[in-house]
């Protein structure tokens, strides 16, 4: 299969961000990005879909939107949705129902940062999930890169050394969003996961210093989203569109930590008897499911059986696992950088049933 690699939920100038499409399509060519699916708050921008070019690269520009209930005090319960062609802002006080709009509507349903603390350093509030009473869903943003930043926030000191040094930032999803999605997984659902850098680009004033935090091409470095795809890019971008929300969809996808190392190249995968299956897929327990990972690099890898560490190989490329349990599984990897061992990759889960 094709690997794409996607960054998703990001901002412009329609609502709280500091650049462009354009803007954000150049800076995603500039990093060796395939797709980008930008989603503005509470407005379906119409225009900018399409392929943009540099030379020989091209990506793929989606419009998506992230929608909530503004009227909501204090806010709470974003949701990002992508595939929809209409505005469905208005039903953004009910989460059940715009979930279900917006799957009526052929559209995929992730829950946006789902933990999103205060940083009152820098009035800023928490805006987190709180509705998990929801169904239907498509899945959750397991990594959100800027709500991470903001975990980090615990004093202005803090913050002037993030703007400065922001690759210090990245450790991996929150434990609370895993823990999270780990529940909702042994509970029988399927619930795909993806990374979110909810770039915007911000311009913050420090006193006298004056800083974007982050620019575009900073974010589109860090936390990704890559999709397995029959075949790469093609001429028809409706296809291609529709073959990138399939892959969404369906879960065939890892989240990848670009800043310590390109993670392209990363496989999950099961044989079975009489078939196999990758990430988002199901297989039969009987007759035995051989699990692998394949590795970009050398690195620690955690093998997941319903939320549970089952297994870890040290500083492996190829790791094998073979089972006769049902469950869920999914990987974990993990490498050091800047002096600390950092989430890698997070894989989406194969289901053996």
């Amino acid at each position: 299969m094709q690997e794409l690699v996607i960054n998703l939920h990001m901002h412009t100038t329609y609502s709280d961000g500091s650049g462009s499409h354009k803007d954000l399509a150049a800076a995603a060519l500039d990093t060796g990005l395939d797709g980008i699916i930008v989603t503005d708050h509470n407005v379906l921008v119409r225009g900018p879909e399409g392929y943009y070019r540099e030379g020989k690269r091209r990506l793929a520009l989606l419009v998506a939107e992230e929608i909530h209930d503004r009227l909501r005090v204090p806010q709470k319960n974003h949701l990002l949705a992508f595939g929809v062609s209409r505005d469905l802002t208005s039903l953004a006080d009910d989460p059940q129902k715009l979930i279900n709009a917006v799957r009526g509507a052929g559209g995929l349903a992730f829950i946006a940062h789902p933990s999103d603390l205060a940083a009152p350093a820098f009035n800023e509030g928490d805006i987190s999930w709180v509705d998990w009473e929801v169904e239907n869903f498509t899945g959750l943003e397991l990594w959100n890169g800027f709500s991470e930043f903001k975990s980090r926030l615990k004093s202005i000191p803090h913050g002037i050394f993030y703007a400065y040094f922001p690759a210090f930032i990245g450790r991996g999803p929150l434990p609370e969003v895993l823990a999270k999605w780990d529940e909702l997984l042994e509970s029988g659902k399927r619930i795909v996961a993806i990374g979110g850098s909810d770039a915007h680009c911000l311009h913050y004033k420090f006193g006298p210093i004056h800083k974007d935090i982050f620019p575009y091409r900073f974010h589109f470095r860090t936390v990704n989203t890559h999709i397995l795809t029959p075949r790469p890019l093609g001429e028809d971008f409706e296809a291609d569109k529709r073959m990138i929300l399939e892959a969404l969809a369906e879960g065939r996808a890892f989240i990848g930590y670009d800043l310590p190392g390109p993670t392209r190249g990363f496989r999950f995968t099961a044989q079975g008897k009489d078939r196999t299956a990758v990430m988002g897929g199901e297989i039969p327990a009987q007759g035995g499911v051989t699990l692998q990972v394949r590795l970009p690099e050398a690195a620690e890898c955690r093998l997941l059986k319903d939320g549970e560490r089952l297994k870890r190989w040290s500083n492996q490329v190829i790791c094998t696992h073979i089972t006769t349990e049902p469950g869920v599984y999914r990987v974990e990897v993990y490498r050091n950088y800047l002096g600390r061992k950092r989430g890698w990759i997070y894989s989406n889960p194969i289901y053996v049933r």
